[in-house]
């Protein structure tokens, strides 16, 4: 299992229309890709605005590749996404699993 980690800050007052577009568009997308598990939304509020860590669980890299092409590291950030951000990580983390509970 890989989980892919990105973070983005959204202008202010935009936090909760980020959170919309995740769960309404988003999400229901990564869902039909094959190898993709689930996904988890982290936040916390900043001076700028609102930081969001994003982590995505994968099957694998493979998995990754069917949804973020060749360089499974570059982030995936479409228009819509962008328009809500003051900045964020053009590239991911990806983490194997060492241990889980």
């Amino acid at each position: 299992m890989v989980a892919r980690h990105w973070t983005g800050v959204t202008k202010p007052g935009k936090a909760n229309d980020y959170i919309a577009h995740l769960k309404n568009e988003t999400f229901p997308q990564l869902s039909s890709i094959p190898g993709f598990i689930k996904a988890s939304i982290l936040h916390r509020d900043l001076q700028e605005g609102t930081e969001f860590l994003t982590i995505t669980e994968w099957e694998s890299l493979d998995a990754i590749h069917s949804f973020a092409g060749e360089d499974a590291t570059k982030a995936v950030v479409p228009p819509a996404d962008r328009e809500m951000m003051m900045h964020f990580d053009d590239r991911v983390r990806h983490y194997s699993y060492g241990y889980t509970t």
